[in-house]
């Protein structure tokens, strides 16, 4: 059968295991994870693979890579990139999806996150850059950790932030506009382990990766 992504999107399991896993993450103090992230993130991987030239069913499987991606924190936060992967497994399975589309679904949310991250295939590629671009004040629940958590910082420090796939241009672009008075430029660069992330997957989309913030490019 041939899943699509609004047939995931509907899914009643689905939907209740992202606002649990964010809810947990609430409980945690974590940025929010809940449907607005995940569509975003969803949303941006399919763009950047039809905007690249890629199949439109490759696109359609990064959408559901990314609106599943997080679905593992409903176990734990720990490993909820293999826990997620199991658990959209179980998922897709039972939706009777295609074993081939299933598997680079799997394979992608199983790759994604920071420690173990590796853009492993193009579907996989798309999800870390959708995933890792998700940058904005909106994210940020509790502004009493703004000073004092760099990650909350640097989310509530974007006032706009839109990724770009220039047709003539050799680069995928992450291009903010930050208010300096919250958070630093060079704060972005202590958490580099998402930009080195995103300049992988970036490479493996034959593209560099770009990021421009109030109108300079840095890298």
């Amino acid at each position: 059968m041939t899943l699509t992504f609004e047939d995931v999107k509907r899914n009643p399991a689905v939907r209740a295991y992202i606002q649990r896993a964010d809810d947990s993450l609430l409980a945690l103090g974590y940025t929010e994870h809940s449907f607005a992230h995940v569509t975003r993130v969803a949303k941006t991987a399919a763009g950047i693979l039809r905007d690249l030239g890629h199949p439109e069913r490759e696109a359609e499987l990064a959408a559901i890579a990314g609106f599943l991606h997080d679905i593992g924190n409903v176990v734990n936060r720990t490993g909820h990139e293999r826990s997620g992967a199991l658990m959209a497994f179980d998922l897709l399975s039972r939706l009777e999806g295609d074993p081939e589309d299933i598997a680079a679904i799997v394979t992608a949310i199983g790759n994604h996150d920071e420690a173990t991250a590796f853009p492993v295939n193009d579907v996989a590629a798309a999800l870390i850059l959708g995933d890792k671009t998700d940058v904005r004040r909106t994210r940020v629940r509790n502004k009493e950790t703004i000073a004092l958590d760099i990650h909350d910082r640097v989310n509530y420090a974007v006032t706009r932030s839109e990724v770009e796939v220039p047709e003539n241009d050799a680069r995928i672009l992450l291009n903010l506009t930050i208010d300096t008075a919250v958070s630093s430029v060079s704060e972005y660069f202590e958490i580099f382990l998402r930009m080195l992330l995103c300049r992988r997957a970036a490479e493996r989309l034959g593209r560099r990766f770009g990021l421009v913030i109030n109108g300079q490019t840095m890298m």
